[in-house]
């Protein structure tokens, strides 16, 4: 689930396009929880650009406090990662790019969508966006961000 009904939508170079997009009642949509390979593969000009999830989406928040951004759970363990920030937006990535080459715990191999990330962060490109939100700190500014990464069982 990401706490998100909008989003950055890209343009084929991967680089967002300006604009806010909705992400409700598209493939993109996890306003609900939706398991992330139930949708990753339908003919969506979005989801081609990337061959899967990587999109910023904009958090639903209501002040500039720690917000939620997403909550995963695994049902088979129970295990459950909820992502809290004060972070205006959470970039998901599917592993669209993973081929095999990277090594992680045991000698295993990532393999093509065998993980996911969640990044808290700005708007990408935001520098080259005015209507994003600004990234600018000027000289004797002090910049703070909290991301929580909070891990649970039910």
């Amino acid at each position: 689930m990401l706490a998100a009904d909008r989003l950055t939508p890209i343009l084929d170079t991967m680089i967002p396009n300006g604009q806010i997009g909705l992400a409700l009642d598209t493939p993109l949509d996890f306003l609900e929880p939706t398991p992330i390979g139930a949708r990753i593969d339908e003919d969506f000009p979005q989801l081609n650009f990337g061959l899967g999830y990587d999109f910023n989406y904009i958090i639903n928040r209501t002040s500039d406090d720690l917000a939620l951004a997403a909550r995963v759970s695994e049902p088979t363990t129970g295990r459950v990662m909820e992502v809290l920030t004060t972070e205006p937006g959470v970039q998901f990535y599917s592993g669209n790019f993973l081929d095999g080459h990277h090594v992680g715990k045991g000698g295993t191999a990532y393999q093509h969508r065998s993980g996911f990330c969640l990044e808290t962060q700005h708007y990408p490109d935001s520098p080259n966006n005015p209507a994003f939100p600004t990234t600018v700190l000027r000289p004797g500014e002090t910049y703070r961000s909290t991301t929580v990464y909070r891990f649970s069982t039910e």
